[in-house]
């Protein structure tokens, strides 16, 4: 392994500084070590991949939602039906 010998300032707040710092040694690294590793292993078309991923989950959850929305409905229609053809007085019945 080369020896690190560039430098790349970078002015971040406190609250991201002792976040970074808590999680560098959270992981075991120095905070040098910990933001090296991490630009290194950074691809932005990697969250494209994931995102995408998602939202084709997102629009597979929602077909198959609208589908048993749609199946439901049916059967509560057909539900619907025959209580009203129970509720219709039989005409060999005579009214009390």
């Amino acid at each position: 392994m080369s020896t690190a010998t560039e430098r790349i300032p970078v002015l971040v707040t406190k609250a991201q500084k002792a976040n970074l710092t808590a999680r560098a040694k959270a992981a075991g690294f120095s905070t040098g070590e910990f933001l090296r590793r991490a630009g290194e292993f950074y691809n932005p078309s990697d969250d494209e991949t994931l995102l995408t991923g998602l939202l084709n989950q997102v629009a597979k959850s929602t077909r198959q939602t609208e589908k048993t929305i749609d199946d439901v409905l049916d059967f509560v229609a057909a539900s619907e039906k025959r209580l009203a053809k129970l509720a219709v007085p039989h005409k060999s019945r005579k009214a009390v």
